[in-house]
């Protein structure tokens, strides 16, 4: 038993050997070379201020133009509704033709206006407030409107408190935002981020580490070793999947203690997502690099079929309900869809398993797919 149990430990403890040396090596050289640096650690941080700090959806102190073309006390009481408001920085004019320059100088976002017969309409149930909006912009003037709506309807409800008469009938609409009750944009776009963040590690930098060793020589220089595809594969892989993991602390740090994203969920449940998704995208690299001997056309692959369809088809800036049916359908092949729900979900509603099992299912099977596709096509270039 002992002699045929030996050689097998042997095989073991050579091939352990060997991992570790080429995991030494490629440390080495991530830690010689200040792009992987810069990549890995550097712009994580840059990425994640930038994004956190300058990027909002949220609609604030909009420039709006408020004509009074009635004196009462009622459109008075109107228009400051207007200027009180957090969302709108009012400006208060009496002439519409004032206005619309404004508007056409883009000065001014949306024009409310008040007409002079507002009070009297008001005394008999159907008066009306015109408001007009900058539609260059679809979705921020959306907001805008659905703002305006709303100052309109809290002064309408003010009015119903003290008995006065009011414009929108007696039934007055009560809204709350479930898991983002703040409405604040930062909320879901630092998760999104996290993703682009983890798909640059991932995907980017190991989408040239084989086609390097092509360029620079050394790989034939493995073929002449003892060393089999797996283990390349291996000793290629620990040192980003360690970076990517560093990467994705230093998001987590500044979603809580920088931006003050709630964090409903469970770390543990986190941890393994990310871990899921990092394997994902380390598979998606090492596959374009073992197929690809130059290290710019496989950066510029690794961006075109994983950067760029993260940030524009994983719902990480836009509705993926809002796109045509055949774009949707593309959405489910990208592994970043998946990661996005699930960090969306962890952050902001929980551990909720009916959404984290499905997608987190997902990512393994993708995971075991393209490593095993990365094994075969490794196979072949060192056949």
């Amino acid at each position: 038993m002992t002699n045929a149990y030996e050689p097998e430990h042997r095989r073991f403890s050579a091939k352990g050997r060997r991992v570790w040396s080429l995991v030494r090596k490629e440390s080495h050289q991530v830690v010689r070379d200040p792009s992987s640096i810069a990549i890995g650690i550097v712009l994580p941080v840059v990425l994640i201020l930038l994004f956190g700090y300058g990027l909002s959806l949220d609609v604030t102190n909009a420039p709006v133009a408020v004509v009074l073309e009635d004196p009462s006390p009622d459109a008075m009481e109107l228009a400051a509704s207007f200027q009180l408001s957090p969302y709108f920085d009012a400006q208060l004019l009496t002439s519409m033709p004032r206005a619309q320059q404004l508007m056409l100088a883009r000065k001014v976002d949306a024009i409310v206006r008040i007409r002079p017969d507002f009070s009297r309409q008001l005394s008999r149930g159907d008066a009306e407030v015109q408001i007009l909006v900058h539609g260059t912009d679809a979705n921020h003037a959306r907001i805008i409107q659905s703002y305006a709506q709303g100052a309109v309807g809290q002064w309408a409800t003010r009015r119903s408190a003290e008995g006065k008469e009011i414009l929108t009938g007696p039934v007055t609409v009560q809204s709350r935002l479930w898991f983002n009750e703040a409405n604040e944009s930062r909320y879901f776009l630092v998760p999104g981020l996290i993703v682009l963040i983890m798909t640059l590690i991932g995907a980017f930098l190991t989408s040239l580490v084989v086609a390097r060793e092509w360029e620079r020589g050394t790989m034939e220089a493995l073929f002449v070793t003892p060393v089999r595809p797996d283990e390349i594969l291996l000793g290629k892989t620990i040192p980003y999947f360690v970076l990517g993991l560093i990467g994705l602390v230093l998001c987590l740090l500044a979603a809580k203690f920088l931006f003050h994203v709630p964090f409903r969920g469970s770390v543990i449940v986190l941890s393994g997502a990310s871990m899921l998704y990092l394997l994902v995208a380390l598979a998606i690299g090492l596959l374009i690099s073992s197929a690809i001997k130059s290290q710019f056309v496989a950066s510029q692959i690794a961006l075109l079929v994983t950067f760029l369809p993260a940030v524009m088809l994983s719902g990480f800036l836009f509705d993926l309900h809002s796109m045509p049916a055949v774009v949707r359908i593309i959405t489910y092949a990208l592994p970043a869809r998946y990661y996005v729900t699930l960090l969306q979900t962890i952050f902001l509603a929980g551990d909720i398993w009916t959404v984290i099992l499905p997608n987190a299912a997902v990512l393994a099977g993708m995971a075991v797919l393209f490593l095993i596709l990365t094994r075969r096509v490794t196979q072949k270039k060192l056949a």
